[in-house]
């Protein structure tokens, strides 16, 4: 009877790693090994198939110091069941108070970065292929309600995944009393956290409270969470696979620092900005999907995303500019305008005392000469290049970003225009107007519209003496 617990626990673990295509011939794995009931069975199950799978196995385990004795305990035990299997275990302490005080988190985030690092530092050290945790079914099921209760997306919907990235999960098919039958079946002790036994934290009151409750209306509401998070996860390649065409459908000029990647949810990763084409957003079948896929890993909230759908359909909530925590967005017309906080904008103010070079910014240099005119003059046609009558100039001159209720004379127009306004009229969006700048004169007037347009007021004549050519890179 006992072999046919160990057999049947081993083939389930083996055909769900098949089917995950978790293992690869010839590979080297390692088994996280806390002592615990799950990851010691873990580790006996990866040795039972590693002579028909052709893998290396070797464990590594993590003494957190947090648990006084009981910490040294479980150190131990590990070292003890290594060495009656012939599995080379990799060991390592951490200071884990002092990591969670100095990096501002809790106990819990601490053990957990703390963990990871180390596991791929040791992946990459001794050229294994994978980490292999211990994650079962009922872990998967808690984080399925868990994510429920937060009001997670239908991502959080699908529990644990059995692979990301090097993390490779091949339990997540067995429960827990499975793994305790056939660890019991062996005659294999384990320790026991007490820490777990307390339910002070969501996952624990799940586990201990919630879980018996819902068994009481379904003996069987494990396997029945679990098997519909199968199918949600079904699902959500369907809905990545529609939701990337759609995002790439309404989303232009995407940089090449840009990533449109329908596998991982359609994201849109902006390092520049992107826009978004409102009427070919308002076309799709769910709008506000396609939206939150582009805006959420910009650092934008559901609520955001909800109050930009809503401007769309209003037209005086589209003066709004919405920020994340690193990005920002602003409507432009018949656009979305998506962009990385203060991207590209200058903040100066830098005085010009008399013709030279300039260098105000890394990407922003001014020239500035004075030269007689010549029988063969002709004004520029460049926009980053301008020409202008230097006698009607007064030095010293000003570069700097636009004012509330700065004002110039347009080149070919008689009346002066608020810059704000003319660029509107330009169909320049709030964030171009953030990064404007202007060269002004001593008197204060705008004589460049940098990139735009020069001040009529110092246009060129059949009468200039002297030509002050001003050319910006």
């Amino acid at each position: 009877m006992n072999n046919n617990v160990q057999d049947k626990f081993i083939s389930r673990v083996g055909a769900f790693a098949s089917a995950h295509c978790l293992f690869v011939r010839g590979g080297k794995y390692i088994a996280t090994l806390s002592g615990g009931a799950d990851s010691v069975a873990l580790l006996l199950a990866m040795c039972s198939m590693a002579a028909e799978w052709h893998i290396e196995v070797e464990a590594a385990h993590c003494n957190f110091r947090l648990r006084g004795d009981e910490s040294d305990r479980d150190e131990n035990f590990c070292k003890a069941l290594c060495a009656a299997h012939g599995v080379a275990l990799h060991l390592v302490h951490f200071d884990t108070r002092e990591y969670a005080s100095l990096n501002h988190v809790s106990i819990e985030m601490a053990a957990r970065r703390l963990r990871y690092d180390y596991f791929e530092r040791l992946r990459r050290d001794i050229g294994a292929d994978g980490i292999c945790v211990a994650h079962h079914r009922d872990d998967s099921v808690e984080t399925v309600l868990l994510n429920l209760v937060r009001g997670t997306g239908i991502r959080g919907l699908r529990g644990i995944q059995p692979r990301n990235g090097r993390i490779l999960r091949p339990m997540l098919s067995v429960s827990r009393s499975e793994i305790v039958g056939f660890l019991d079946s062996l005659g294999q002790p384990y320790v026991t956290d007490s820490s777990n036994l307390v339910p002070d934290v969501k996952r624990n009151k799940i586990r201990l409270q919630l879980m018996p409750l819902l068994q009481q209306l379904n003996p069987n509401v494990a396997q029945s969470i679990f098997e519909t998070s199968l199918r949600v996860g079904e699902a959500v390649n369907v809905y990545d696979d529609a939701m990337g065409r759609a995002v790439a459908e309404v989303v232009d000029n995407v940089p090449d620092a840009a990533r449109l990647d329908g596998a991982a949810g359609a994201e849109v990763s902006v390092e520049t900005p992107v826009s978004v084409s409102i009427p070919r957003l308002l076309a799709q079948v769910s709008p506000e999907s396609v939206l939150f896929s582009i805006l959420s890993p910009c650092g934008f909230t559901s609520s955001q995303v909800e109050m930009v759908h809503s401007a769309m359909a209003r037209q005086s909530d589209r003066t709004r500019v919405f920020a994340s925590g690193t990005h920002e967005l602003c409507f432009n017309r018949d656009s979305l305008l998506i962009q990385p906080l203060g991207y590209g904008v200058h903040t100066l103010s830098k005085r010009v005392p008399e013709c030279g070079h300039y260098s105000f910014a890394e990407d922003l240099k001014f020239d500035f000469s004075i030269a007689p005119t010549t029988a063969d003059f002709t004004p520029s046609t460049n926009p980053l290049r301008v020409t202008l009558d230097a006698d009607r100039i007064a030095w010293p001159l000003t570069v700097r970003n636009i004012s509330d209720g700065d004002r110039f004379t347009p080149f070919g127009m008689k009346h002066s225009r608020l810059v704000s306004d003319f660029l509107t009229d330009r169909k320049r969006s709030v964030f171009d107007k953030r990064r404007q700048l202007v060269v002004a004169d001593a008197s204060g007037r705008i004589v460049w519209l940098v990139g735009e347009r020069t001040d009529n007021r110092f246009r060129t004549t059949a009468n200039t003496r002297q030509v002050l050519t001003i050319g910006v890179g």
